[in-house]
């Protein structure tokens, strides 16, 4: 039997940080994404603190300094001032910016809020009074409609029925690149898909006529190979007749896009997604709460970069007053 363990001990972090993933993990459904992403935040977080508490003695490198020592005792001495010291650090190292700041200040608010919380480790959660930089709003990088199609017409080789039921799905699905990677044959039911998202959330995506085309045409030519397939259940399959992975989707994206004439080191899966969210908004008349379901997001405020598009609406909403052309 094999088990899917999201986090195993590892003997190189302090207990308390162990529990908190396996916490995160088994309780929480966390990802396995985002397990990594606050075991790195949280490890550079103890790093620092030896550093900063003058543990450490002459020559080091930062990405050596061992953590597995820190006990509940160390855990009860941090205060807000050494958490105000770690995000300042973090602007330095390595030129952070507030993006990134802010995800380690999420880290440290859930790790002193379970320490607190759960664990009863610490009686007063020192991270109540952390603040999250401001994080000014980036509009979302996508294709126009134009070279959307465009990159469609660029498809071509031996693998042309695939790759273009591939990019169909993520320019009308909006789903992440793992979600089509994931895909199995048995979550379609006649034009309804079901997708794994973030945190094992399961979703409903509906297939249109495009992707419904696309994904009979390359069933058929699948099927021909149904015999080498070793995951019968997974859509996308390799040309070693496994599940196909990110990075060869990564590569095949890449490919076909310089095909097109478009910047293939701007433009990733995950842009295919805006793409998909940008048109489904600007030109199906989709509101904001539809998107948000559509696209898996777990708060409105994630979706709401789409609203960009408003302004073009905006300026033909100006015009069309009747005052406009009174002088």
């Amino acid at each position: 039997m094999q088990y899917n363990l999201k986090h195993v001990y590892n003997p190189r972090l302090p207990k308390c940080l162990n529990d908190f993933l396996n916490y995160l993990g088994t309780i929480r459904g966390k990802s396995k994404n985002t397990l990594n992403g606050y075991k790195v935040d949280l490890t550079m977080f103890f790093r620092f603190l030896k550093l900063y508490k003058g543990l450490i003695k002459g020559n080091y490198e930062f990405k050596k300094i061992k953590i597995n020592d820190i006990d509940e005792n160390f855990i009860r001495q941090i205060d807000l001032s050494d958490l105000f010291a770690f995000i300042s650090f973090t602007e330095n190292y390595r030129n952070n910016g507030s993006y990134t700041r802010a995800r380690k200040v999420a880290a440290l608010k859930s790790f002193f809020k379970y320490l607190c919380n759960k664990a009863k480790i610490i009686d007063e959660n020192p991270a109540l009074e952390l603040e999250s930089p401001k994080i000014s709003k980036r509009n979302p990088i996508y294709l126009s409609l134009g070279e959307s199609r465009a990159l469609l017409r660029a498809v071509d080789g031996k693998f042309k029925k695939r790759d273009y039921c591939i990019i169909t799905f993520f320019l009308n699905c909006g789903m992440r690149l793992s979600e089509l990677c994931g895909i199995n044959i048995s979550n379609i039911k006649d034009d309804t898909l079901t997708v794994v998202g973030k945190g094992n959330k399961e979703r409903t995506i509906y297939l249109n006529r495009a992707c419904m085309e696309a994904l009979d045409i390359y069933v058929k030519e699948r099927n021909k190979y149904y015999n080498k397939i070793k995951n019968k259940d997974a859509l996308f399959i390799s040309r070693n007749y496994n599940r196909i992975n990110k990075r060869t989707v990564e590569l095949m994206l890449k490919k076909y896009l310089k095909n097109a004439g478009l910047d293939s080191e701007k433009y990733t899966p995950h842009k295919l997604r805006h793409t998909a969210a940008t048109l489904m908004y600007k030109y199906g008349n989709v509101d904001i709460r539809s998107l948000q379901k559509i696209l898996g997001h777990e708060n409105i405020s994630t979706t709401q970069i789409y609203t960009h598009v408003d302004d073009e609406k905006l300026r033909e909403a100006v015009k069309s007053n009747p005052l406009s052309e009174e002088k």
